[in-house]
């Protein structure tokens, strides 16, 4: 598709990459900028909120692109200018009360959940509104209840719908688990 875009045969792209892989990170280096230039300003916001808008920018980011985040998972950004958002996020944090390590664990663990979920997203929707089939809701419930797994037919509509409300559900839990485990007790 990207050699489609640029009007050249797709190994021609490789005259431009070494390979796959850094074709793969340059891509995420751009969607990450592209995410950090749709942030509004962070710096009023406590740790709490800050970590909420930046993962909600993220799956944002993400869900704008089909396989988004297959695309961002694994891959290296390919200069540092990234560095500057990780260095306001961290001292945010810092100035909160945590060591910088309690702030590098907190972030990366909201940062793991938001990938994960978004993975797990579109691989039912790849793009929002564009199901894929297999994953109806009321054809799961039927089959699961047929062959006798009630629970698992009651929690169809959980797991494959409602995406909005469960990564914000998800976001309240981390958030609460970071508060419980990570922060300073001052900040608790």
């Amino acid at each position: 598709r990207i050699a489609k875009e640029l009007n050249v045969q797709a190994p021609a792209l490789y005259w431009h990459f070494k390979n796959k892989q850094a074709l793969l990170d340059e891509m995420s280096t751009a969607m990450f900028r592209r995410m950090v230039e749709s942030h509004a300003d962070l710096d009023a916001l406590t740790w709490q909120e800050r970590l909420i808008e930046v993962q909600r920018a993220l799956r944002r980011t993400l869900l704008g692109y089909r396989d988004g985040a297959k695309v961002f998972s694994g891959s290296r950004f390919t200069g540092t200018d990234h560095a500057r958002s990780q260095e306001g996020h961290l001292r945010a944090f810092v100035a909160a009360g945590f060591t910088p390590g309690a702030a590098a664990r907190a972030t990366f663990i909201a940062f793991s959940f938001t990938l994960g979920f978004v993975i797990e997203e579109q691989s039912v929707e790849p793009r929002p509104g564009e199901r894929v089939s297999g994953y109806e809701v009321a054809e799961r419930e039927a089959r699961m209840a047929a062959e006798g797994y009630s629970l698992a037919a009651a929690v169809s509509t959980d797991l494959f719908q409602g995406y909005e409300e469960r990564f914000e559900e998800g976001l309240r839990a981390i958030v609460a688990g970071i508060e419980a485990t990570l922060a300073p007790k001052a900040v608790r």
